[in-house]
C-alpha cells in the first residue's frame, strides 16, 4: 500500500490517480448492454430465458420459473438463526425509523389577494430494486433500497436478483420476507434493469429503478434513464479517512481493508498529518490481509487502489478529502464534530473512532447506497424522495390575475408567445 507525502514533488499526478478512480469504462461495454437491452425490449422473457442460461447456469422454461414464490421466502424466514432474525428485523426498524423522518410534505400558503400557491407530494406507481448477487449477497442492499419506497408509500415494488444455478441465498430470502416483497424476480445483469424499464410478460415495467451493481448494471441504467428514472450511476465502494495522531493504528487499517474486500476495483484513502499513524496503518493492514476470507480481493484492491497520504496538517487533509469526495467517509480525531463544518462534500459521515464504516452499511439507519467516485459533490444518498416526485399548486383569485395578469402578458408577448399573452388578457377584459 503506496504512502504518499503531499511535500513530495510527484504528489500532484499521485493525486490526481485518485481523483480519477471512479471512471468507470462505460463506453466498452455500452454496445453489448445496447444488445441486451434491445433484445428484452423486443423478446421479452424469452430473451431473459437466454441471458439466464448464459450468465447464470441454469435453464428457466417457464415465466413462472422467473419468480421467487412467498413460500419459499416464509419457509428461509421460519429456519433463520434467531439471532440472525432479531439483526435483520433491528436493521429494518432503525432503516424505517431514520427515513420516515426524511418524507417531504404536502404544503399550501395563502396570499391576502387569494392567491393559493403550494406543493402536492405524491408516491411514484412502482419502483424497481435491483439486488446484486455475483460475488456476494447483500439483503443489506435489499433492505436499503426497499424500505425507502414502503416508507414513500409505493403501491408496487418490483425486486430483481441474479440467481446462480438457481440457488436463491437464504438470507436473502428471509429478507425478502421480512420487507413483505410479492414481486420478485431471479434475473441479474443488465436484462433485469432491461425487464423493470420496458416490461415483460410477467415483470411490470416501473416508473423508477434503484439499487447497486456491475458495469454492466450500471451502464443499463445510464441508458435507460428518460425511459425511468434512476437513483444514481454508482461504481466501485470507496472509504475515505481523516485520521490525527490519536486514531488508533488497527482501528484505521481494518477500516481501509473493510471496502477493500468488497471488490478489486474499490478505493481506500487515508489521510493523516502523523508520520507515525500513516507507517503503522501500513503494518496492520498486512497483518489483518492475512486473516482475511477475501484476501486476494482486499490485497489486489489496497495495492491498486489503496493509499496513505501524509499532510502538513488536518487542514490540508480536509482540503484533499473534499476534493475527493468519497463515498463514506470517516473522521477519527481528538474532537470530529469539530471538522463537521468543513466537510463540504461525502456520501456518508462517520464521526468518532467508534462509528466505523460497516455500522452505516448494516444498522445505524442512514441508506448505505452512495454516490462514488466523486459524485458525492452533486449526487445525495438515496432517500425517499426518489421514490416521490413534487406537483406545483397554482390558483389565482379574479383580484390576483387583476393585479398580476398585465405584468404575466408583457412578459409572454415579450418572448413572442401571443397565445400566451391573450390567453391572460382574455381573463382581464
Amino acid at each position: 500500500m503506496k504512502i504518499i507525502k503531499t511535500t513530495s514533488s510527484e504528489f500532484q499526478n499521485e493525486f490526481n490517480e485518485i481523483l480519477s478512480r471512479g471512471k468507470m469504462d462505460i463506453e466498452n461495454v455500452e454496445g453489448i448492454v445496447k444488445n441486451i437491452i434491445n433484445e428484452v425490449k423486443n423478446e421479452g422473457n424469452e430473451a431473459l430465458f437466454r441471458h439466464i442460461s448464459k450468465f447464470d447456469k441454469w435453464e428457466p422454461k417457464t415465466d413462472k420459473d422467473l419468480e421467487i414464490s412467498k413460500d419459499e421466502m416464509k419457509k428461509a424466514y421460519e429456519n433463520l438463526d434467531e439471532k440472525l432474525k432479531k439483526a435483520l428485523h433491528l436493521a429494518y426498524d432503525r432503516i424505517k425509523a431514520y427515513h420516515e423522518k426524511q418524507l417531504p410534505k404536502t404544503w399550501l400558503t395563502f396570499e391576502d389577494n387569494g392567491t393559493i400557491l403550494g406543493q402536492k407530494v405524491t408516491p411514484v406507481d412502482s419502483a424497481g430494486v435491483y439486488v446484486p448477487g455475483g460475488k456476494a449477497f447483500y439483503p443489506s442492499s435489499l433492505l436499503m433500497n426497499v424500505i425507502p419506497a414502503i416508507v414513500a408509500g409505493v403501491k408496487e415494488i418490483v425486486v430483481t436478483t441474479p440467481v446462480i444455478e438457481n440457488k436463491p441465498n437464504e438470507l436473502l430470502l428471509a429478507a425478502l420476507y421480512i420487507c413483505g416483497m410479492p414481486k420478485t424476480f431471479k434475473v441479474g445483469g443488465a436484462s433485469a434493469i432491461a425487464a423493470m424499464a420496458y416490461g415483460t410478460e410477467n415483470i411490470p415495467k416501473v416508473d423508477v429503478i434503484t439499487g447497486p451493481g456491475n458495469i454492466f448494471v450500471a451502464t443499463a441504467k445510464k441508458l435507460v434513464y428518460g425511459e425511468v428514472n434512476i437513483d444514481m450511476i454508482a461504481g466501485p465502494s470507496e472509504i475515505g479517512i481523516i485520521a490525527d495522531n490519536t486514531a488508533k493504528p488497527n482501528y484505521m487499517a481494518i477500516d481501509l481493508l473493510s471496502q477493500a474486500e468488497h471488490d478489486e476495483m474499490a478505493s481506500s484513502i487515508l489521510i493523516t498529518d502523523s508520520e507515525d499513524l500513516a507507517y503503522k496503518t501500513r503494518e496492520e493492514v498486512y497483518r489483518f490481509l492475512e486473516e482475511l476470507e477475501r484476501k486476494e480481493i482486499a490485497g489486489k484492491s489496497i495495492e491498486e487502489r489503496g493509499a496513505i497520504i501524509i499532510t502538513k496538517s488536518i487542514d490540508e487533509a480536509i482540503e484533499l478529502m473534499n476534493e475527493i469526495a468519497p463515498e463514506h467517509l470517516e473522521i477519527v480525531t481528538a474532537n470530529p464534530f469539530d471538522l463537521l463544518p468543513k466537510i463540504k462534500h461525502a456520501g456518508a459521515i462517520f464521526l468518532g473512532e467508534n462509528t466505523p464504516e460497516p455500522i452505516g452499511d448494516y444498522i445505524a439507519g442512514p441508506n448505505h447506497t452512495l454516490p462514488t467516485g466523486g459524485t458525492a459533490k452533486f449526487y445525495s444518498p438515496l432517500n425517499v424522495e426518489i421514490f416521490m416526485k413534487k406537483s406545483s399548486i397554482i390558483s389565482f383569485s379574479k383580484e390576483a390575475i387583476k393585479q398580476m395578469g398585465e405584468d404575466c402578458a408583457i412578459l409572454a408577448h415579450t418572448e413572442g408567445l401571443t397565445a400566451h399573452e391573450k390567453s391572460v388578457l382574455e381573463r382581464l377584459k
